[in-house]
């Protein structure tokens, strides 16, 4: 007759089955986070993007505020896979969005949503502060120095942004919907800019002091 596996209670510190709990465990948080994020850039994927957008919306209703959105797409992408290959253009994609983590809070929720498209989620943030945002982002992404072959290669990126309030009973994909129409005018109107619905006054842009915070070490270059 079998006799019965020890219970947990019945455990000391050499016990046989630590071991395997603790590596069972580790795979589990490691497959965990595969399930969330994007392996390329280490972002949020389009799962999580959802879920969080869907938190705020719940969050909003039950408590009120608000929360933004930044819709974020490369410009001309396309051009840079063609000239420079597909290898450079992930590189681009892993810095930008490395520089885009630094450039949030931890509150906040970077996500890339396919391709070279990224959103990020802004909890208790309305639509001035955004585009305040979209604006340094949008900028610092210009300055980024990334190298092919001793020639520098340019990048820049338009962006939709939008506030969802309280007040409001659309569903996250159709809050999403309609930040990307301002990306899209943005695009349209010549790209390397941020379109927003109207606000009463306009984002301030950026200092000096605060482009030289949001580069500082973004001098990269991909290796080929």
């Amino acid at each position: 007759m079998l006799s019965k596996p020890p219970r947990c209670s019945d455990c000391h510190d050499d016990c046989e089955y630590l071991d395997e709990i603790s590596e069972l465990r580790q795979q589990v948080d490691e497959l965990s986070e595969q399930v969330l994020t994007d392996a390329l850039t280490g972002l949020y994927n389009y799962r999580h993007l959802m879920w969080a957008m869907n938190q705020e919306i719940e969050r909003l209703h039950r408590s009120g505020g608000s929360f933004s959105i930044i819709v974020l797409d490369f410009d001309d992408f396309k051009l840079v896979n063609d000239n420079h290959g597909h290898e450079f253009g992930n590189q681009a994609l892993k810095t930008v969005g490395t520089f885009l983590q630094r450039s949030l809070r931890k509150l906040d929720v970077p996500c890339r949503f396919g391709g070279e498209e990224f959103v990020l989620v802004l909890p208790s943030t309305e639509l001035r502060d955004a585009v305040q945002l979209a604006e340094r982002i949008r900028e610092g992404v210009t300055h980024i120095q990334l190298m092919d072959g001793g020639q520098q290669v340019p990048l820049t990126v338009s962006m939709g942004v939008d506030v969802y309030r309280a007040t409001e009973r659309i569903t996250a994909d159709m809050f999403l919907d309609r930040a990307d129409q301002f990306l899209l005018q943005a695009k349209q109107a010549g790209k390397n800019r941020v379109y927003y619905s109207r606000m009463t006054e306009p984002g301030d842009g950026m200092s000096a002091d605060e482009r030289s915070a949001l580069m500082d070490g973004f001098d990269e270059s991909p290796k080929n």
